[in-house]
């Protein structure tokens, strides 16, 4: 194969496939949540009640099925019917049932309401574990504490919008007393403290992700914030062995707006992370006696989480392209402090980033009227030189060289821009705070899809206008008309996707088809001006 036609290559498998790639993967590949979460228990020999588990945090096993069977009765009947305590705030309500777990935590806000205006409960009676659920590495300890009961010093707390308050939870086995010690605030963060009468190795647990906001193309899961501030993320669907981490800073378990956590970044956790029986990652913090951490229930709002600890951020996971992603919200956050509008914020920073990236795409436009005038002059030279492809690529060169062309010279600016253009992707699929926000006209919105398909179709329209009066430089026949259908693609792929990304994409691709016809005036007259001296 000749250098023009293997560079040709290089440019379409680069553009191409780096844009329809992260997007239909994305679509299709990433697994999808799973319906019911059966739980997974802990079981260690008997003889490990009493070791010094201080710095390490072991590994859990499954329990038999009558046990995990036994555990799921109860979970259904202590949500529904046992509460023993009730929490009220003006942003949610929640209850304690009385294995001493959150068994319900309702968001009254009214952006988080759903399609049909009920409020959200973020703890489903499908999943589990329940928030603050313990279970004890001796079986018979365990099984001893999923049928005795909590008792409350409180049956109700009501958390003014400046303070706190504080429940207790005691449970009072044969040989061992549990006490839980809750101290909640207004915003759904809470601290959390366990007291042992004596030493007994447990787990105690964030809870299941919430089960509210999932799709096939964000990501949800788990993910644990270490000591060195590296994050590990584990996906539903995904967990192949146990993990554990420690001296962990944080842990969270998340869906695509919603998250719970445990956080402590004073002393640090030992987590593990178990899975269940399809693979979705379970949390758990591990102690053999007193444990103490904040906890979290809620949305991923960033300034709710900013305002609790700004390290808490770290919740909000908008994977590979995190690095460029937090400081392309924080921007994006900043114009919706003067617009007051998601939606006008999103089209001046699209209008921004495309100033920004100007002399990229002015190089990237340029290289590719250069390559389509050589057009004629490069197929003259394959068929002169096709018995001699050594000769062919010489000629090819030096005609490069001569007119200063290079496919490569197209590509590569491309090439930098798409780490950004996935990153503002990224954001606007996970950010919360386009919910219920509206833009203009009929998009009351922005993290729903459209619900008259105008944006995506004026996005496949500009893009296909765009590919009109944009230089084809790929002569290989296959791969021309793939290109041709990529409106099409890109069109059917949005349909049901957030407004608020749509409309990036459209902005984005209306700036790309007005500079594009702009080069080709200047390129037009200067070619112009050549032939007529």
């Amino acid at each position: 194969m000749n250098n023009d036609k293997a560079q040709q290559k290089r440019i379409f498998l680069a553009v191409v496939l780096s844009f329809v790639f992260f997007i239909i993967y994305d679509y299709f590949f990433i697994p999808k949540p799973p319906l019911n979460v059966e739980q997974n228990l802990t079981e260690e020999q008997n003889s490990s009640q009493n070791a010094s588990v201080a710095n390490e945090a072991p590994a859990l096993k499954n329990t038999d099925s009558k046990i995990l069977n036994d555990l799921n009765q109860n979970n259904s009947e202590n949500s529904q019917n046992n509460i023993i305590a009730e929490i009220k705030s003006e942003h949610f309500n929640a209850q304690i049932d009385s294995l001493g777990r959150i068994s319900s935590f309702v968001l009254k806000d009214e952006k988080y309401k759903d399609k049909d205006g009920k409020a959200i409960n973020l703890i489903s009676s499908e999943n589990s574990p329940y928030p603050l659920e313990i279970r004890f590495s001796d079986t018979k300890t365990n099984q001893e504490a999923f049928n005795v009961n909590y008792t409350a010093n409180e049956k109700e707390l009501f958390i003014d919008e400046n303070s706190s308050k504080t429940l207790h939870l005691t449970q009072k086995l044969s040989k061992l007393e549990i006490q839980k010690i809750i101290t909640f605030y207004p915003r759904g963060n809470y601290e959390i403290e366990v007291k042992l009468s004596e030493n007994s190795p447990y787990f105690i647990t964030p809870g299941f992700r919430p089960n509210i906001a999932v799709d096939s193309y964000t990501i949800h899961g788990a993910l644990v914030l270490d000591d060195k501030d590296t994050i590990h993320t584990y996906e539903d669907e995904d967990m192949d062995n146990d993990e554990n981490i420690k001296n962990a800073k944080m842990t969270s378990a998340f869906d695509r707006y919603y998250a719970t956590s445990f956080y402590n970044f004073d002393k640090t956790l030992n987590i593990t992370i178990s899975k269940d029986a399809k693979q979705n990652p379970l949390i758990f913090a591990y102690s053999d006696n007193e444990f103490k951490a904040g906890g979290y229930i809620g949305a991923k709002d960033h300034n709710t989480l900013k305002s609790i600890d700004p390290r808490l951020e770290a919740v909000v996971e908008y994977g590979w392209f995190t690095f460029i992603a937090k400081p392309m919200f924080a921007f994006l956050n900043g114009i919706h402090n003067y617009t007051k509008n998601w939606g006008w914020a999103i089209i001046i920073m699209t209008l921004i980033v495309r100033v920004v990236l100007f002399p990229l795409t002015y190089k990237s436009m340029i290289s590719m009227n250069k390559l389509k005038d050589l057009a004629p002059k490069m197929k003259d030279i394959r068929e002169r030189y096709k018995a001699d492809p050594q000769k062919m690529n010489t000629h090819m060169m030096e005609l490069y060289r001569k007119h200063g062309a290079n496919p490569m010279s197209g590509c590569l600016p491309i090439l930098l821009q798409i780490p950004i253009f996935f990153a503002i992707y990224r954001v606007l699929l996970n950010a919360i705070e386009l919910k219920a926000a509206p833009w203009a006209f009929w998009i009351h919105d922005l993290s729903l899809m459209d619900p008259y398909f105008i944006l995506p179709i004026l996005m496949g329209l500009t893009m296909f206008a765009q590919q009109l009066i944009t230089p084809m430089t790929i002569q290989d026949p296959t791969q021309a008309k793939i290109m041709k259908f990529l409106p099409l693609i890109f069109t059917f792929f949005f349909l049901a996707f957030p407004a608020g990304l749509t409309l990036y994409w459209f902005v984005n691709n209306l700036c790309s088809l007005v500079q594009q016809w702009v080069i080709n005036k200047l390129f037009a007259r200067e070619h112009h001006r050549k032939e007529s001296e």
